[in-house]
């Protein structure tokens, strides 16, 4: 890993998720910032999934599949108006906020600098889809992590 840095004004890394960006709770996804990207960074990508819910469901469950974001303006702020969001596992494109069947889970969110464009274009697009397209075109990669209960 280099200096790509994921954080959030909603959360700290490692801390819990506010309520509001919770599935049943406002479903709100938290304001990103994005800094140190490497260069030669044409877009980003960014994944947010729940590896906990592979012992309550049997699966990483996917709540969040962004791709071809615009680098970074000089705020920071990663800008997802003009990007491409595909399927979560709850059968709904864009975000899909935490919902723990079960227990307090961990949930991490995956930002990749992509050297190109991603030639994907339609709304069935999942996680595979989009880990497959990256292949050979990640430059570096960082993570954000925060936990949810129910």
């Amino acid at each position: 890993m280099g200096n790509l840095k994921l954080t959030s004004t909603s959360f700290e890394d490692g801390g819990e998720i506010p309520r509001i960006f919770g599935y049943k709770n406002g479903n709100k996804h938290p304001t990103l910032f994005v800094s140190d990207m490497p260069e030669g960074t044409e877009y980003l990508a960014l994944i947010m999934d729940d590896p906990d819910a592979m012992g309550a469901v049997g699966k990483v469950w996917v709540h969040w599949v962004v791709w071809n974001i615009w680098p970074v303006s000089n705020t920071g702020v990663v800008d997802y108006n003009q990007a491409s969001e595909g399927m979560t596992d709850f059968g709904e494109v864009g975000y899909g906020g935490p919902a723990p069947p079960d227990k307090r889970h961990t949930y991490v969110f995956k930002l990749y600098a992509l050297d190109d464009e991603l030639g994907l274009s339609n709304d069935d697009v999942t996680k595979a889809d989009v880990e497959k397209a990256m292949e050979g075109h990640i430059i570096e990669q960082t993570t954000l992590t925060g936990t949810y209960a129910p």
